[in-house]
């Protein structure tokens, strides 16, 4: 099809559709666990979060702002969009980089008119054998 060569560009194009649909899927399953079995999570994790705090000897200002904190993440947790968005922006930018990476690493430029192209060749030592 591409004669044995890919260009950044569909290199970067492949491997960006592949980080988005698998991203789609993460997103997908964490909604899918989050509100049908782990309702209770964003609770929880703000309690373990303000128990660490005291346990760390926090002051009882800073476990306030602290709780505040929890609070806004429930919130955010609770609107299926901003769950959504942000659950995202956790495998996202890990893809993204993976996907740079392959794209340069495995990119190959069209041979010159002055530079052969690489050409396989049957082995002849295993033709002459048989």
């Amino acid at each position: 099809m591409g004669g044995g060569q890919i260009s950044f560009g569909r290199g970067f194009t492949v491997g960006i559709l592949i980080t988005l649909i698998s991203c789609a899927f993460y997103v997908g399953m964490w909604l899918i666990v989050y509100y049908n079995f782990l309702p209770d999570f964003g609770d929880k994790y703000g309690a373990y979060i303000i128990e660490q705090s005291r346990a760390a000897g926090a002051s009882a200002e800073e476990i306030a702002k602290q709780a505040a904190e929890m609070q806004d993440m429930k919130r955010l947790l609770d609107n299926p969009f901003l769950n959504a968005a942000v659950t995202f922006l956790e495998p996202f930018p890990v893809g993204l980089i993976i996907t740079l990476i392959s794209a340069l690493v495995l990119r190959r430029r069209r041979a010159t008119p002055d530079e052969p192209e690489l050409v396989s060749t049957p082995n002849l030592h295993n033709a002459q054998s048989q």
